[in-house]
């Protein structure tokens, strides 16, 4: 079996000989290619080069096409971002300065014209070209609830969300939404098979259930109803969300749930248990200290909570550099002895 069936596998309950395997490689792309970051991510050909070349070298079963969060605001008038050499680039030019921006802030046209569209155009053709066929092809997108605080900080958009003026909110929300459906479209039709939906502010984490379920629920639904949520992830950017799992499978019909690491995976995978797929994820950060033997171990325990009854997959969060790459391969060659099926 193709990795793209073990997925569709797991994913419906159905016979394969492993779980699928998932590793977030990302930020390693530049110090795979030798170059810098900032030259790295401006070339859609670098990044994807970077993830193939990491997905043959270790094998696990995804690629991405995502260059980093900052190209979501780069789409919306981000004029700078900052790139490091030991991390993730970050927006350094924030689109909306005052609440009077909010009035001011139009989302383009037709977002696959901008120029900073183009280098996530050429990654994902070249990847659908080389894997599409055999691989889950992953995208990142933003909720439209969460992609303010990359657009104004977090401050500023946590006060205007809880306190208002609440027609600017839900101007900027309503535009948001607008955006996000444009850009899911875009990468489905570049041949994207697994949307990794970030929304944080789906997490109990950040906010009350009752702010979940009144305020941002409507939004979560405007965004993903034009295409369906079949290949759609729920990811709260690795904060906890159990509480609202049975309310995302029931209002957002989302089957696909990216556990946190410190979340309570035994009690996820018995909340969602065949009504999807319940993904369990390593701790990476801690993997930045862990021996091989110490990542071995958890690989192993995530797993044999997990694929007792099928409906799961192994994955990663966001990988950091600092990770060794001595635990990296323990992490995929433990996910693969483990994560055989009988």
């Amino acid at each position: 079996m193709t990795p793209l069936q073990i997925l569709t596998a797991a994913k419906n309950g159905n016979p394969a000989p492993r779980i699928p395997v998932f590793c977030n490689l990302l930020d390693q792309g530049a110090r795979e290619l030798g170059l810098s970051p900032k030259d790295f991510f401006g070339n859609g050909e670098y990044v994807a080069d970077a993830q193939l070349r990491m997905q043959k070298r270790y094998g696990y079963d995804n690629v991405w096409s995502l260059h980093y969060v900052g190209k979501e605001a780069e789409l919306l008038g981000c004029q700078e971002i900052l790139f490091a050499d030991d991390g993730a680039p970050n927006v350094a030019d924030f689109v909306i300065k005052n609440l009077d921006d909010i009035a001011k802030f139009e989302i383009p046209a037709d977002i696959t014209k901008h120029p900073a569209w183009q280098s996530i155009a050429d990654c994902m053709t070249i990847l659908n070209s080389e894997l599409g066929a055999t691989h889950p092809l992953c995208a990142y997108v933003t909720a439209s609830t969460t992609l303010p605080a990359i657009l104004m900080g977090m401050d500023k958009w946590m006060e205007l969300f809880l306190l208002g003026p609440f027609d600017l909110r839900d101007e900027l929300l309503r535009k948001c939404s607008d955006f996000f459906q444009q850009q899911i479209a875009g990468l489905r039709k570049l041949g994207a098979k697994v949307l990794i939906y970030s929304t944080p502010f789906g997490s109990p984490y950040f906010l009350s259930r009752k702010q979940i379920e009144t305020t941002v629920m409507p939004w979560m639904q405007r965004d993903l109803r034009p295409g369906g949520t079949e290949d759609i992830v729920y990811y709260c950017g690795m904060a906890p969300f159990n509480d609202v799992i049975d309310l995302v499978l029931d209002e957002l019909q989302i089957a696909s749930h990216y556990i946190s690491p410190l979340a309570n995976l035994a009690e996820a995978k018995q909340r969602i248990n065949s009504r999807g797929l319940t993904c369990g994820v390593i701790d990476d950060i801690k993997m930045i200290h862990w021996s091989e033997a110490q990542t071995r171990a958890e690989v192993k325990r995530i797993i044999e909570i997990g694929k007792t009854g099928g409906h799961f997959l192994f994955g990663t969060g966001v990988m950091p550099l600092a990770v060794p790459e001595t635990n990296i391969r323990a992490m995929i060659d433990a996910a693969f002895e483990y994560g055989r099926l009988p």
